[in-house]
């Protein structure tokens, strides 16, 4: 006969029970209300434009003729292929059969490769996970193969095909749906499925957030406000024209030299990449060693600014910022920054400059910086005609490159850490975005102007045109080699938006008598944003420039620690003497906002 405490402890069970299918219920009622939400967002969605959404169909066409012909020509290598692949089907299937018929659940012997993606114990230890696993290793394995060994493909052709290919893999992995997704699962069985309904939440205001477009967001957007504690070094915007404000930040140091400095960011981006924590900040340390600092704060252009080109961003740009740095620090030279897209058109600003005798730069510093676009490395299947036409077909509708599509083209070439982890963890684990300002930084996208984004496209990435017959601009040939002032380039070792080896030819190129080349560790990004205080990547010199990239890196030295010190060292030997601070502005430039000023906090035009 059953006790009093046995019967109290089945009622507090069967309560128990209740209250978690109430729970679940409550959620499913939350999801129905979710849903409604998430198809009135997605109706706001423009109307895509298929062509920057895939390749070109003929691609496919022609790998489909070239296996068609790999197959008559030599059939007994693709059945190899195909055999190997089914042999290690039907053993792994009759493998997971013989472990299940033990009676004991455990899965069968496990050779594929460690990946992080299936660091849950189960892909091991479970049958059903396992088996899963383990095929779409082997299908990924044959798909890989498959490209590798196909002939008649041209290297563009078979780079691109590579790339799709990898595309396909990277989005059918089992972690990617929520039934074969085990962490996932077991979260949302603890959560009583809160954290499916959470990651509904997510998803929704994702795509709420950006017009019905799904950009997964890989930030805490609540966590940081730009001038607060991000992009918060102390100074003032002293001028500001339809395409930049210019930022003088105060000095921290009560003597500084002559010759002042202006950084040019890339508008593709927000300037303050280099002004994220205090303890990271770029600006804040150039400050710190005695250097009055200008920043070009690009505008977000809209519509309005679809015939703004290349050449408006060198004369109302570059050139505008030099003469007003100029007039408000009463000197007659300056030093100069151009980052990734900022460098390559200050370049181009040097060589019009020198064409036009003008002889204000002193120097100049490229951060990860190509002129060269002889290779277009990881970028090749975006750089195709079939692409180009596409976002061209794109501005002319819009009059922008708008941000999503940009954010989306770079996410593609890290699918894996920008697009799929992050969506897990939001979408399926329910989980708020991490806090980090790096992550912050790259969601907070800019539009490119029409006419611009198509000019780059075609003339630089395309044709080459700045390092072979140059390109013309401002009604000038502007060629790499007028290039002729001091020059200090910084790459990364594993950058893939700006290849070293790319940015290395291109220096060569120039007509500079004195080039500094610097190989940082680490990538497009992290490489450059490297402060001494970390102590955490190295970098690389070698002042031989004669040799091809890889016979350079062969006899570089190798210094511990960041390249900020050795840059510094030689911009101080190009920036004159000590004289007493100057505080932001001056009675022709009074100050007209405190930084990081309008334009970087502007919303997002559509």
């Amino acid at each position: 006969m059953a006790t009093q405490d046995e019967h109290f402890a089945k009622s507090e069970d069967a309560s128990a029970k209740e209250a978690a299918l109430q729970r679940l219920n409550d959620n499913l009622a939350r999801v129905d209300a979710l849903t409604q939400r998430m198809m009135a967002a997605l109706a706001k969605r423009s109307p895509g434009n298929a062509a920057l959404s895939a390749p070109d169909p003929e691609m496919f066409t022609k790998a489909a003729g070239a296996y068609w012909t790999e197959m008559v020509q030599h059939p007994a290598r693709l059945f190899e292929q195909q055999a190997t692949f089914w042999t290690k089907s039907v053993q792994h299937f009759m493998e997971a059969q013989q472990a299940l018929a033990t009676g004991k659940l455990a899965a069968p012997e496990d050779h594929t490769p460690d990946d992080a993606r299936f660091s849950n114990p189960m892909w091991k230890s479970h049958p059903w996970f396992n088996f899963i696993k383990q095929q779409y290793m082997f299908n990924a394995e044959a798909i890989r193969k498959v490209v590798d060994e196909a002939e008649g493909l041209d290297a563009t052709e078979r780079k691109r095909l590579t790339f799709f290919g990898q595309q396909i893999i990277d989005m059918m992995a089992p972690t990617n749906f929520l039934g074969t997704n085990p962490d996932a699962l077991e979260r949302a069985v603890q959560t009583d499925g809160e954290s499916l309904v959470q990651g509904l939440e997510n998803l929704v205001s994702d795509i709420e957030a950006n017009n019905g477009e799904l950009v997964v967001r890989l930030a805490d957007s609540e966590a940081f406000k730009v001038g607060e504690n991000v992009g918060a070094s102390d100074g003032q915007v002293v001028y500001r024209n339809r395409m930049f404000e210019l930022i003088q930040y105060a000095p921290q140091t009560k003597e500084v030299r002559e010759i002042p400095l202006i950084i040019f960011p890339p508008w593709i981006n927000k300037f303050y990449i280099l002004d994220l924590k205090a303890q990271n900040s770029f600006i804040k340390w150039v400050t710190e060693q005695g250097i009055t600092l200008f920043v070009a704060s690009w505008v977000n252009p809209d519509a309005s600014y679809a015939d703004v080109g290349i050449e408006d961003y060198i004369e109302e740009g570059y050139l505008a910022a030099i003469r007003e740095v100029k007039a408000i620090t009463s000197q007659k030279k300056v030093n100069t920054i151009g980052y990734c897209i900022g460098g390559t058109t200050l370049s181009m600003a040097l060589s019009l400059m020198k064409t036009q005798k003008d002889r204000s730069v002193n120097s100049a510093t490229l951060f990860t910086a190509l002129t060269d676009f002889g290779d277009q490395g990881e970028f090749t299947p975006f750089l195709q005609n079939d692409f180009v036409d596409g976002i061209e077909a794109e501005v002319a509708n819009t009059g922008v490159l708008r941000s999503h599509i940009m954010a989306r083209t770079f996410s593609y070439l890290r699918s894996n850490d920008l697009i799929y982890r992050p969506a897990i963890r939001s979408y399926m684990m329910g989980e708020t975005p991490p806090a980090f300002d790096l992550l912050f930084w790259n969601g907070d996208g800019t539009n490119l102007p029409g006419k611009m984004a198509v000019q780059y496209l075609r003339q630089l990435c395309q044709r080459n045109e700045l390092v072979t017959d140059g390109i013309e601009l401002c009604g000038e040939r502007l060629h790499i080699s007028d290039v002729t002032v001091p020059i200090f380039a910084v790459t990364c070792e594993t950058d893939h938006i700006a290849a070293w080896k790319s940015s290395y030819r291109g220096v060569q190129k120039m007509g500079a008598k004195e080039r500094t080349f610097i190989v940082s560790q680490s990538g497009h990004i992290a490489g450059i944003v490297n402060p001494p205080s970390k102590k955490k990547y190295g970098h690389y010199t070698n002042k031989n420039l004669s040799l091809d990239p890889d016979a350079w890196m062969d006899e570089a030295a190798f210094h511990e620690g960041s390249w900020w010190p050795r840059w510094v060292e030689w911009l101080h030997g190009k920036s004159g003497d000590m004289i007493p601070a100057r505080e932001p502005g001056s009675p022709t430039h009074p100050p007209l906002m405190p930084a990081p000023g309008s334009y970087v906090s502007a919303p997002l035009p559509q």
